[in-house]
């Protein structure tokens, strides 16, 4: 039975993404925001990034202001290694079926991460493209982006550049990753994006070629959502991932496969970079001033 309307599949091979309404609900996605809000409530008591990934950065991503009175946290790497209600939303629930729609019927898990933009951030995501980030031997990937909290044109939604999912674009500069397009690209991106809004439990899926971003949230509310990359069983990567983790290659549809499907493309193969997360990269400083 399809899970995605005609119309929407159409949307995802035309402009790089769709959308579904309700997705995740109920009580399941009220248990995602409740360990959320437990996580913000535990960064008041830390000063800079903590916990540990597989790679030794930091779990939790905090940014520049963040203080126990006006807690800043804006990344949780990997929270299906650390919390079973967000593991069973990206592997038990309608979430990876929607990513079979437009990749599958075989499907790998590669990563997750929550992101949150705080009330009152200035926090600017540049223009960027997924795959630039993870290259694999082809590009039948996508990132599935689950909202937890209504998100509206205030709070500095998700911008996709519908169409762009045919057109790598460079993310280095002077030889160096930077972990976004240029200045020159990103304002012909402007004059194009679209703002992705909707209700807690709807879901983009997005096309790992798609150049997206988002501006900073002058709302009084928290942009929360969860963020997850699979890849088709026969993707196989070029590189070692830029957020390893214990489910990483974990088959969350159909069946795994020993072959690699190749389809020819030149595209850059960045190096691993030290920050705790992609904000940090893109020169976004984090609360320990980095």
């Amino acid at each position: 039975m399809a899970l995605l309307p005609p119309e929407e599949i159409e949307r995802f091979r035309r402009d790089g993404y769709a959308v579904a309404r309700g997705v995740v609900t109920g009580a399941r996605l009220e248990a995602l925001r409740d360990r959320l809000d437990a996580w913000i409530e535990e960064s008041r008591h830390r000063d800079s990034n903590w916990g540990k990934c597989l790679d030794g950065k930091a779990r939790f991503d905090l940014e520049a202001g963040h203080g126990a009175d006006r807690p800043r946290l804006r990344r949780v790497s990997n929270p299906a290694e650390i919390s079973e209600a967000y593991r069973a939303a990206l592997f038990d629930s309608a979430v990876p079926d929607h990513a079979a729609e437009c990749i599958g019927p075989d499907v790998k898990f590669h990563h997750c991460k929550v992101n949150v933009k705080p009330p009152g951030t200035d926090t600017h995501v540049g223009w960027h493209q997924d795959h630039a980030y993870d290259p694999h031997t082809n590009d039948s990937m996508v990132a599935a982006l689950l909202f937890l909290v209504d998100i509206d044109e205030e709070m500095g939604p998700l911008l996709v550049a519908p169409g762009t999912h045919g057109t790598p674009f460079s993310h280095h500069r002077d030889g160096r990753f930077t972990g976004r397009v240029d200045d020159e690209t990103a304002a012909g991106l402007d004059r194009i994006a679209v703002p992705v809004t909707g209700m807690a439990g709807d879901l983009v899926i997005m096309h790992t070629w798609l150049a997206h971003g988002g501006g900073p949230n002058p709302s009084d509310r928290p942009r929360a959502m969860l963020i997850c990359d699979y890849t088709a069983a026969d993707a196989f990567a070029l590189k070692e991932p830029a957020m390893p983790n214990s489910h990483y290659g974990r088959i969350v549809r159909g069946k795994p496969t020993r072959f690699a499907r190749l389809k020819e493309a030149v595209i850059e193969v960045p190096p691993p970079y030290d920050d705790d997360s992609f904000f940090g990269l893109q020169g976004q400083k984090t609360a320990a001033g980095r």
